[in-house]
C-alpha cells in the first residue's frame, strides 16, 4: 500500500519549527505513515539537525540572515508565510494534507503580512469556510469564533455562522470514525444567561441554531455552561464541544488533555494539521523542544483522510 504524500512547514526559522520539524521526521512512526516533504528555510533546518535523507526539501527562494536571538522579525515572517503559501498551493494541486509547523503573529504583521494567522490564510486562498478544532485523544473541541476581541463576540456569534460551523465540525469528527457525533455547544455566557438575565445571546442566537440543527439531523444540544460541558464531554457525555471563543476551548484543552493535542482545519479542500503550540522563541536553538505535538500532527494528518 502506498504510503500518502504530507507537506510540511518549517514555521518561523527562529522558533522551535524547525527543531521540531527535524525531530518528528526521525520518529519511526512518521517515516512508517507517510512520504514527508517539507517547506522551509534551509540553514536553520540544517542547525536542527536536517539531513536530505529524512524527506525532499522545498527550498524557499528567499535571502534571509538568522539573528543569534530567536525572536519575532520580520526576516522570519517573510519565510514563514512564504512556506505556507508554498504549501497550500501543493496541497490545493495535489489533494495532499499540509502540516503546519508554528509561525508568529507578530512576525507576520512586521512582514507586512495581511493575515492574522493560518486560519484566516487558508480560508482566503482556499474560498472555504474553515473551522479551526483541537483534538487530543478522545478530546475534540472546535470554535465557532477564533482571534477576536471578546468585545466584538455579540456581532459576531450569528446563526449562520453557528450553523456552518457545527456542521463541519460534526463532518470532521466523522472523517475521524466517529459515526453519529453527538456534540454539545457551548453557552457564551454565565449559567447560558440564566434566560436572559445577563445576555441575549442564548435566548436570540444559540438556542433557535441548535434547534434547526437538530431538525435537520445533527445530534446537538445546547446551549450549555461552559463548566458543564467540559465535565460531560470529560466523562463522555458527548464527542465534542463547539466552543464560542478561542480560550473556552483552549483553557479546558490544555487543562485536561493526556495526550499531545492537535490543531485540525477542517472544512478546506484539503486536510490541515498542526501541533497546539506556538513558536517558543525562549527555548529556540537549545534542543529543548518537544516534538510529540507535531509528531501527532502529521500522524493526525496521515490517518484522517
Amino acid at each position: 500500500m502506498t504510503k500518502p504524500l504530507v507537506f510540511i512547514t518549517a514555521g518561523d526559522p527562529l522558533g522551535i519549527g524547525p527543531e521540531i520539524v527535524t525531530k518528528a521526521l526521525k520518529d519511526p512512526r512518521v517515516q512508517r505513515a507517510c512520504r514527508p516533504v517539507v517547506i522551509g528555510e534551509p540553514y536553520s533546518l540544517k542547525r536542527a539537525g536536517f539531513v536530505p535523507n529524512l524527506a525532499p526539501l522545498i527550498e524557499l527562494d528567499i535571502p534571509i540572515k538568522l539573528t543569534a536571538t530567536p525572536r519575532p522579525t520580520a526576516m522570519g515572517g517573510r519565510v514563514s508565510f512564504q512556506a505556507v503559501e508554498t504549501g497550500i498551493k501543493l496541497a490545493l494541486q495535489t489533494g495532499a494534507p499540509l502540516v503546519t509547523a508554528p509561525i508568529s503573529k507578530q512576525s507576520w504583521a512586521l512582514a507586512g503580512v495581511p493575515f492574522t494567522g493560518h486560519t484566516e490564510l487558508l480560508r482566503t486562498r482556499t474560498g472555504a469556510d474553515g473551522l479551526m478544532m483541537f483534538c487530543a485523544g478522545n478530546i475534540h473541541c472546535a470554535l465557532v469564533t477564533e482571534h477576536f476581541a471578546l468585545a466584538d463576540l455579540p456581532r459576531l456569534l450569528t446563526k449562520t455562522r453557528v450553523q456552518k460551523s457545527a456542521i463541519h465540525f460534526v463532518e470532521a469528527l466523522q472523517r475521524k470514525g466517529i459515526k453519529k457525533p453527538h456534540i454539545m455547544l457551548c453557552a457564551l455566557n454565565p449559567h447560558a444567561s440564566d434566560n436572559g438575565q445577563f445576555g441575549t445571546q442564548e435566548n436570540r442566537v444559540l438556542t433557535p441554531t441548535v434547534r434547526a440543527l437538530q431538525k435537520q439531523g445533527l445530534l446537538i444540544e445546547g446551549p450549555v455552561p461552559t463548566d458543564a460541558a467540559w465535565l460531560a464531554h470529560l466523562h463522555g457525555k458527548c464527542n465534542g464541544l463547539l466552543c464560542m471563543y478561542h480560550d473556552q476551548a483552549l483553557l479546558g484543552l490544555k487543562l485536561t488533555a493526556q495526550e499531545p493535542a492537535v490543531h485540525i482545519t477542517a472544512g478546506l479542500p484539503f486536510l490541515r494539521t498542526s501541533p497546539a503550540h506556538g513558536t517558543a522563541f525562549d527555548i529556540a536553538g537549545k534542543n529543548k523542544a518537544d516534538s510529540q505535538s507535531m509528531v501527532s500532527a502529521v500522524l493526525t494528518a496521515c490517518t484522517t483522510l
